[in-house]
């Protein structure tokens, strides 16, 4: 069984893994790069935690794995991968997701919807080693078409495909997001082992519950989920699912994180005057 360390970040909810086995090789899962969207500066105060734990241990990081392109946060894959080395890997429908918003911010002519943003893309069923233990891709689309669980041991990294059972179920109405593959995604986690831990990417917490676990397992889940418990259908999920959606603001990062994500956790491409711009798509209707 691997030992798994989280790290909370408390400005975007988001949970960053550091995850090692006896001989010291370890991966890192979704790690958050801190930003400032007033300022328009990063920092890695939030990282280079993350990494002080990594040198404390003398672990070797061969593995940085990006569940999905994340909406709310910024990734550090980049600041870990020079750090502490590593390769920086996600699932391979990301070039679903790259396509989209290409289109969405007008960049088809500086942005090429290839692997060379990512280290390795990953398919379902794909196997990567991390020394005395193995790391199973399980491919979970839905929340976005490129969402990947990674299954090392007795632990399931889902990333925002699962919350904790009294918050539900990740949003699906991102472009190129869907409810019923969202349910059959879920689904197929819900076949591992019911001790399974199941590791989350965020913990919002609710009104009655002020604490932040982080974590469940697969039988809580199927039990006490309040959006796919046991009791709940494929279409009477979508109904749910799709109407709650309609309530729901957009993230306050979406813009900057998924222009940063979707190239693996770099920037924009410096313009003719040497700066690199994050663009925002105006809606006029």
């Amino acid at each position: 069984m691997p030992q798994v360390n989280a790290f909370f970040d408390p400005a975007t909810y988001s949970y960053s893994y550091v995850v090692a086995e006896p001989n010291g090789c370890a991966a890192v899962i979704d790690p958050v790069l801190d930003f400032d969207p007033a300022a328009a500066r990063t920092s890695t105060h939030s990282a280079d935690v993350l990494i002080a734990f990594v040198n404390k241990h003398q672990l070797t990081v061969d593995w940085i794995l990006e569940t999905h392109v994340h909406a709310d946060h910024l990734s550090a894959a980049q600041h870990i991968a020079k750090c502490c080395g590593g390769q920086v890997v996600t699932g391979q429908h990301v070039r679903d997701v790259q396509h989209i918003f290409a289109n969405t911010f007008n960049i088809a002519d500086d942005f090429s919807c290839e692997q060379k943003h990512f280290d390795r893309l990953v398919a379902d069923g794909e196997h990567l080693p991390l020394g005395s233990l193995d790391i199973e891709v399980i491919e979970t689309p839905g929340h976005t078409p490129g969402c990947v669980t990674y299954l090392i041991g007795d632990a399931a990294f889902v990333g925002d495909t699962l919350f904790m059972p009294d918050y539900g179920t990740a949003r699906t109405d991102f472009p190129g997001g869907d409810a019923r593959t969202l349910y059959q995604s879920i689904q197929t986690l819900f076949k591992l082992p019911g001790q399974t831990i199941v590791y989350l990417c965020h913990d919002y917490g609710t009104d009655t519950r002020k604490t932040f676990c982080g974590k469940t397992t697969v039988d809580e889940a199927i039990r006490n989920n309040i959006h796919i418990h046991s009791k709940i259908g494929e279409n009477q999920f979508v109904r749910l699912r799709e109407s709650r959606d309609k309530t729901l603001s957009t993230p306050r990062l979406l813009y900057p994180a998924v222009q940063f994500n979707m190239r693996g956790g770099r920037m924009p491409p410096a313009e003719g005057n040497g700066r690199r711009y994050l663009k925002l798509p105006i809606c006029t209707d």
